[in-house]
């Protein structure tokens, strides 16, 4: 049984099609219909704003992908954009909650009425295509998409019964698509390449997502940007100026965790945590997708098929991302960058009205991102500019305009709080310089990478093995491309992201500190976008040098030697399957240290919410003095307490109470013992032996995991 995939053509113009979905979307809205509500509206609100932009600006050289991805950046694109509109000019709509259901309805969808009705004659020219599949009921379709359902369905058994037999018969079944992929095209179609990437991303990404029925920050900055995001909900109004310190109000100033989950929220009554935990990785799931569009121009089908599993096995992309949803969403706008500045068929006018859009999507997602994007750009210009080899895809005034978008928003909004933070960071770097031959001015992770950090068992020893030889294929794969042994048909503008990226992967692994502005394993995922095709071509070039015949057959099995192995230990299916240690929450949460789930991952229970917000009830922050440990302070309070973190002092072993003092104990400190502190967790203590700081003090609250004290009036 095969897919046939075919174009075929309303008889609907794209106007009418518009205008029958508005009104569908209002009609959901009206009668509040769940599951459909939330449904239509995700689909409506991520996908329809796009359609009509592309229509409009007749980008009929796209091609199918490629026209999903655009639909999906520039409708969310469109959300982020309006929405600021109608934040800072509500008073001219006369809005005193401009984020609120009725306004964001009538605005948003007002605008595009407006649009469709005053370009009707020309969206009217335009047939509404479909992707339709014929064979839908197949094998590998039905593989794809018992992917999801066994991600879900295994979460909720780990959640609700701690069973996690289905997820780990998920990690079996990821790997063999992909190695159903790599053998043959006859048990996976090329054309299915996409739908599969898809399915397994969404897969991965929800395997852990789902775990807890709350915010799980995977030791990152999910509470406080879940902190900016509700106090912009529970306004209905984004304040820029919020008076916040620097992380905090580099944060506030991201539309992408305040204005955006805001639209969401509010239009499809979708619970706050739900749209972090649900929509977030959603959108996220694309961006391999968008990979694979790049990469499939330059090496090949199966080359970026590989390419794309070897980016999402990487575990940061399933575990420390999902704490990270401001960067989620930037790297969509990332990836559409790279496909519009790469695209030649564009038309020039296109290319850069989408060029500045994605680029003020990206600058208003993420502050470090957008550096690195500059850099990249730049570079590449300057590099091929000095060659004599100009580019055609990068012009100086596409580097001008993102420069002027980035520093207009980072100096102009929230008092300039993150271009100073950027700056800080710089300075920082600059100071720790004269550590330059001190291995410990290094993250652990670099060393780690470097192969001069100890593994602590055997398993490890492995895994470690595995990863070093993935590195290793990056590296002989930039080899075989710089002598051009290899077959790829890689345009000077991408080899030169590729010699950037791995200057930049050199640069982060002996400058002091740099890794440090945003972490080794964040810099790693990100060099990835470019480098990860550099693995199958490092294994096509190894096998050149060492075989003559049956190379394409030797590569896949090298690969699939590699790379499965390399899967089931950055899932950690191996060390369950052993019981060896494991990091993976998913499938190791009951038999983890609760230092290390509680402690580290941040991991919240009903208890530590309870209290949380029974303490932002009933306490007034502002005229108190909180105190906490770290993983209150951090994780709990600022989520689920609404807290902000500057209002919460440290608790430590010299800690006094004064006499308006509060303290906050979560589920670790009254159920495990565990009192934690230090920027890097280095500080634990018995809680006996910090009890003489609750003598004399009142216990006003207890739910048997979480407790508040207060000093006596």
């Amino acid at each position: 049984m095969h897919i046939n995939y075919t174009w075929v053509e309303s008889k609907l113009g794209l106007s009418v099609f518009f205008i029958v979905s508005q009104l569908t979307l209002c009609g959901l809205i009206l009668f509040d219909l769940p599951v459909a509500r939330q449904v239509f509206g995700f689909v409506y609100l991520t996908f329809v704003p796009g359609i009509i932009f592309i229509k409009l600006l007749k980008l009929n050289e796209l091609d199918a992908l490629e026209s999903v991805l655009l639909s999906m950046g520039l409708s969310i694109a469109y959300l982020m954009i309006a929405g600021l509109i109608i934040n800072e000019l509500h008073f001219v709509f006369g809005f005193s909650k401009p984020l609120s259901l009725v306004p964001l309805l009538i605005v948003l969808n007002g605008f595009l009425f407006v649009i469709v009705i005053l370009s009707r004659a020309r969206l009217q020219s335009e047939s509404f295509k479909l992707w339709k599949v014929k064979n839908l009921i197949s094998p590998p379709v039905f593989l794809g998409a018992s992917l999801l359902f066994s991600s879900i369905i295994g979460s909720i058994l780990v959640n609700a019964r701690g069973n996690n037999v289905i997820l780990l018969l998920l990690m079996i079944m990821i790997s063999l698509v992909f190695i159903g992929g790599v053998i043959s095209k006859k048990i996976l179609p090329a054309k299915l390449y996409p739908l599969m990437i898809l399915m397994i991303s969404m897969s991965i990404l929800y395997h852990s997502s789902l775990i807890s029925n709350y915010i799980f920050p995977f030791a990152s900055d999910g509470p406080r940007e879940y902190f900016v995001f509700q106090t912009t909900q529970k306004d209905a109004c984004w304040n820029s100026t919020a008076p916040y310190s620097e992380e905090t109000g580099m944060y506030n100033s991201m539309s992408s965790i305040t204005i955006l989950p805001s639209i969401y929220s509010n239009l499809l009554n979708i619970d706050p945590t739900w749209v972090f935990k649900g929509l977030f990785p959603l959108i996220f799931s694309f961006v391999p997708l968008g990979l694979y569009q790049i990469w499939k121009k330059y090496v090949g089908e199966k080359y970026a098929y590989i390419s794309a599993f070897f980016f999402v096995a990487y575990n940061i992309f399933y575990t420390e991302m999902l704490g990270l949803n401001r960067q989620m969403i930037a790297e969509l706008f990332f990836v559409l960058l790279l496909i519009v500045v790469l695209n030649e068929k564009m038309k020039p006018y296109n290319k850069l009205i989408c060029f500045m859009i994605f680029s003020f999507g990206l600058v208003i997602s993420h502050y470090a991102l957008s550096v690195i994007f500059l850099l990249l750009i730049s570079l590449t210009f300057i590099f091929l500019f000095v060659v004599k080899k100009p580019s055609r895809n990068i012009t100086a005034s596409m580097v001008a305009l993102f420069f002027v978008i980035m520093f207009l928003w980072y100096i102009y909004t929230a008092g300039s709080v993150t271009f100073n933070g950027i700056s800080n960071y710089a300075h920082h770097v600059y100071n720790q310089l004269g550590g330059f031959f001190e291995f410990q001015s290094r993250e652990p992770e670099v060393l780690r990478g470097l192969g001069l950090e100890t593994p602590p068992s055997i398993w490890n020893a492995i895994s470690r093995a595995f990863a070093y030889i993935t590195q290793f294929l990056i590296v002989v794969g930039f080899i075989g491309v710089i002598i051009k042994r290899v077959k790829v048909n890689l345009e000077k503008d991408y080899f030169t992201f590729i010699l950037i990226a791995m200057a930049f992967l050199a640069a982060v692994i002996l400058v002091p500190e740099l890794s440090d502005t945003l972490n080794m394993t964040r810099f790693y995922h990100i060099l990835l976008f470019v480098l990860s095709p550099l693995c199958a071509v490092g294994a096509e070039f190894l096998v050149r040098q060492l075989f003559e015949r049956k190379v394409e057959l030797m590569v896949s099995v090298l690969l699939l030697i590699v790379l499965v192995p390399y899967f089931f230990f950055q899932t950690s299916f191996i060390y369950e399957i052993t019981g060896s240690d494991s990091w993976s929450v998913a499938l190791s949460k009951n038999r983890m240290s609760p230092l290390r789930l509680y402690g580290h991952f941040g991991y919240n229970d009903d208890y530590s919410v309870l209290g949380a917000q029974w303490l932002s009830r009933n306490v007034n922050m502002r005229n108190s003095q909180l105190y906490s440990d770290l993983v209150s302070k951090y994780f709990i309070l600022p989520s689920y307490g609404m807290t902000y973190i500057g209002y919460v002092n440290d608790l430590y072993n010299v800690t006094m109470v004064p006499d308006n003092g509060v303290i906050y104990l979560n589920t670790l400190n009254v159920a495990h013992g565990k009192i934690v502190q230090g920027y890097r967790r280095e500080y634990v203590w018995n809680f006996s032996e910090l009890s003489f700081i609750f003598d004399g003090l009142n216990k006003v609250y207890s739910n048997g995991g979480s407790e508040v004290y207060r000093s006596p009036p």
